[in-house]
């Protein structure tokens, strides 16, 4: 009997040590996290110029060298929460001090409102929410479909990797159905396992396909973005 509470002792106390140990490394993650935050330069910058978030700046430094965004477009915003990339869209779609165009953000989460735009909280997939979507257009086609949506991950690669690209299938067939012919579609990815089939959809559906890894994208993520200009599909007789 004493060699049994002995070992359930010895058990015990393995248990809290590694609990105490996860709860140590956790600690330390958090930490730095926290650190690397508060310090990030694009977080300040983002504070100093009111935006919701640091990946503004990603869409910023995309459409620098894309001009995607311009007065008068017709723009969807998918996976939108918490609304840094509509504010950026709202931002340069300024014309004469007000907007010209259209701005439509759908997201599953709420969203603070954005002036000028026009926000759907429901799954896009959701026939109903693309109904809504749709009257909220007035039948007009969409020049820029911009997306930063990410599943949420597991830690499973090849898991994360199959959310991933099934996001990318979802966000193509819903820009293939709604752009005009020049439109333009851009998503985020992440290299790994599934990128190449991403990129190949891509390739399938759009005229022009380039890769983006903006200077807001730390270096040690493993997220890039993909965009695709010009249907394919509508050019076929």
């Amino acid at each position: 009997m004493r060699h049994c509470i002995g070992r359930d002792r010895r058990v015990g106390d393995n248990l809290r040590l590694r609990t105490r140990d996860t709860n140590v490394a956790k600690n330390r993650f958090s930490k730095a996290w926290m650190h690397e935050h508060l310090t990030d330069p694009y977080v300040k910058l983002a504070q100093q110029r009111q935006y919701r978030s640091r990946a503004a700046f990603k869409l910023i430094e995309i459409d620098d060298q894309e001009r995607l965004i311009r007065p008068g477009i017709v723009a969807v915003d998918l996976g939108a929460a918490p609304g840094s990339w509509s504010q950026v869209l709202r931002e340069r779609m300024r014309s004469d001090g007000q907007v010209s165009g259209r701005i439509v953000a759908v997201d599953l989460l709420p969203m603070e409102p954005v002036p000028d735009v026009t926000f759907i909280q429901g799954d896009f997939r959701d026939p109903a929410v693309l109904q809504q979507l749709d009257q909220a257009l007035g039948g007009a086609q969409i020049d820029l479909v911009v997306s930063d949506l990410a599943p949420n991950l597991s830690g499973v690669g090849v898991a994360d990797a199959a959310r991933m690209g099934h996001l990318a299938e979802l966000a193509i067939e819903f820009a293939v159905e709604r752009l005009k012919p020049n439109g333009a579609l851009l998503i985020k990815c992440f290299h790994g396992s599934g990128y190449s089939q991403i990129v190949e959809a891509f390739k399938h559906s759009f005229v022009r396909v380039v890769t983006r890894k903006p200077r807001a994208s730390r270096d040690r993520s493993a997220e890039t973005y993909l965009l695709g200009k010009g249907l394919k599909s509508r050019l076929r007789p």
